[in-house]
């Protein structure tokens, strides 16, 4: 079988992990890269040894599919390009601006024929994997996604940015459908949300309480979810699963202080995580998420597959996260109608929460 000629649309941050992945496959040919800013393409063909380009125009008869890695606003115009070629298309999330581009990238890739997958990388994330395969129906799930600011994706905010990965996680979970979204967020660096709290209803019962931040000190990834079944804890970062559930002994008769005598009450505290409380802790095996991601989207376009991570599925978490946005835009901040709405107009704050640093002059 002949190498599968793929390129690499956009070489930034991200896009230059796409190549170098991409070039280290043996069943690819990585024909190129392209990006507007042609001394980036350059460095980045250079280091790989592959042809750098400043347009892709020219790539869309030198190779049989692409991955396309430029900012999200030029996501549905230059995959679009690709699709109705009957090219196959990898799109980093999120893979459109609105719910409706989406559904018309979507819809190109069914009409052509081809394959359309989007970057929602967590999907591949062991730790999530390994949760797919238990037996859980969690109601209630909390999930925080908080990053230090980037500098990237400026031309999103941060419920396209980072909230719509665990968007899409519950969709892989559930095919419920939502009931209500609840939201409010603050802009920061922009015009774009960059902190985002919402609560999803969903029709099986379930709650889910997202979180997201690009202005964290630290980077933290984890979801929480609760059940009848116990607790499932997922460290993204770490692809780390911990798992709780009730003893044999809880699950038949239940665990009730009162009707023990004072030495097993007392007992309790030290013994209820392993005697009454089981826990387990399943560990990733440490694969490059990425590479399983570009894996996957060769052997789909080689086999004609579905891929994980469908055009469809990355419509469905857009137009969640357009839900999401509504309802931000729509939070009042304050109890009068006429009072400021929406993350950009966030009340003024009444005072300080300590005393002001003093600047000192350096002689």
């Amino acid at each position: 079988m002949s190498r599968l000629r793929v390129a690499v649309i956009g070489v930034g941050h991200l896009g230059k992990e796409h190549a170098r992945i991409l070039v280290g496959l043996p069943d690819v040919e990585l024909v190129g890269v392209a990006d507007t800013n042609l001394d980036q393409a350059q460095a980045v063909a250079k280091r790989i040894g592959v042809k750098a380009f400043a347009d892709y125009w020219p790539l869309l008869n030198l190779v049989d599919a692409a991955t396309v890695v430029v900012p999200s606003s030029l996501h549905e115009d230059v995959a679009a390009e690709f699709l109705r070629r009957g090219l196959p298309v990898m799109v980093e999330k999120p893979l459109a601006l609105t719910a409706a581009a989406a559904s018309k990238l979507a819809d190109l890739a069914d009409s052509n024929g081809t394959i359309l997958q989007v970057g929602h990388i967590e999907r591949f994330n062991p730790a999530f994997e390994e949760l797919q395969r238990r037996r859980i129906h969690p109601k209630y799930i909390r999930a925080e996604r908080l990053g230090p600011f980037s500098g990237r994706a400026y031309d999103i905010g941060v419920v396209l940015d980072l909230m719509i990965h665990d968007i899409d996680l519950l969709l892989a979970m559930f095919a419920a459908p939502i009931e209500s979204v609840e939201a409010f967020g603050v802009c920061i660096f922009g015009p774009h949300e960059d902190v985002a709290n919402a609560r999803l209803r969903f029709a099986n019962g379930c709650i889910a309480d997202l979180t997201a931040s690009r202005a964290h000190p630290t980077p933290y990834r984890q979801m929480h979810l609760w059940g009848a079944e116990g607790y499932a804890g997922i460290d993204f970062a770490q692809q780390r699963l911990k798992l709780v559930q009730p003893s044999e002994s809880v699950r038949a008769h239940g665990l009730d202080p009162s009707k023990l005598d004072p030495a097993s009450r007392a007992l309790i505290k030290d013994e209820l995580f392993g005697r009454h409380l089981e826990t387990c802790t399943v560990t990733g095996r440490g694969c490059d998420q990425l590479t399983c991601e570009l894996q996957e989207f060769v052997k789909c376009v080689q086999s004609g597959a579905q891929p994980r991570v469908s055009g469809r599925a990355g419509q469905a978490a857009i137009a969640v996260a357009e839900q999401i946005i509504g309802s931000m835009k729509q939070h009042a901040w304050t109890e009068s109608a006429a009072g400021p709405c929406g993350p950009a107009h966030a009340p003024s704050p009444v005072g300080l929460l300590f005393p002001p640093r003093v600047s000192q002059e350096v002689a």
